[in-house]
């Protein structure tokens, strides 16, 4: 009986994927490209300068047009200018380039004929290979690199809470360094990687505290606290260099 009701039952809808395109626009007389993004639980246009991309961000919610969101963003156009012209320089994985990782400086040193493909030796990282697939096995090292340290420690931090995340992923985040979903899954930006271990530490806390309080209530900030008591430094620490981690790679 419970069979042939189920098959009559309409399936719970699942709420479209966000959508983007790009447009090339004027902004206080120069053409600039602009993500428009449009996003089904938006409540608010949002303006943000993607740290990757180099490029501003306009979140359009159901209902408003794209000219609309165009004239905030001209409305705006000076903000989103300074906030491009401060953007920290783009630093792309090559060889004898030095980028953060794990609280020291690696330099990049391409050895085409090393033995093993991607691995630390002191101050440098030493990449096997043709030249061509240098930038993706840096950036798979810090990715693989990422998962060691961040799945281990998110399922300890939950355990302290009572908690089991539903699944732990590592991935290119573009904006966010980690978030927490409505059925327990946590998702982390490989980029946490390139801050010191602690910074690491005080996201992964963040979100697991999201598995308790699926908020930012004072409950949650003493949830935070308890996983990693220095939490407060750790967030200005990010709020001063996160846009440049997220111009690396």
């Amino acid at each position: 009986m419970n069979f042939f009701r189920s098959l009559t039952q309409p399936r719970r809808k699942t709420a479209p994927a966000p959508t983007e395109t790009r447009v090339t626009v004027p902004l206080n007389g120069q053409e600039t490209d602009v993500v428009l993004r449009r996003h089904p639980r938006a409540r608010r246009l949002k303006l943000q300068v993607d740290g990757k991309l180099g490029l501003p961000v306009l979140t359009l919610p159901p209902g408003v047009t794209e000219a609309e969101g165009l004239s905030f963003l001209n409305r705006n156009a000076g903000w989103t200018q300074k906030r491009m012209q401060t953007l920290p320089e783009k630093v792309t994985f090559a060889p004898d380039v030095i980028f953060p990782f794990r609280g020291q400086d690696l330099k990049i040193d391409h050895r085409p004929d090393a033995r093993g493909t991607v691995f630390i030796e002191g101050d440098r990282l030493i990449v096997s290979g043709g030249a061509e697939h240098l930038s993706r096995r840096v950036t798979d090292f810090c990715k693989k690199e990422a998962k060691a340290a961040i799945k281990p420690l998110a399922g300890h931090m939950a355990a302290e809470l009572g908690r089991k995340p539903n699944r732990i992923t590592v991935r290119d985040q573009r904006t966010r360094w980690g978030s927490c979903a409505a059925n327990g899954d946590l998702s982390f930006s490989w980029r946490l990687v390139l801050a010191p271990p602690d910074i690491l530490d005080y996201v992964v806390a963040h979100e697991v505290a999201h598995l308790v309080h699926m908020n930012h209530s004072a409950a949650f900030w003493k949830t935070v606290a308890q996983l990693y008591p220095d939490w407060d430094r750790a967030r200005n620490w990010l709020g001063i260099h996160g846009t440049r981690l997220h111009r690396i790679g």
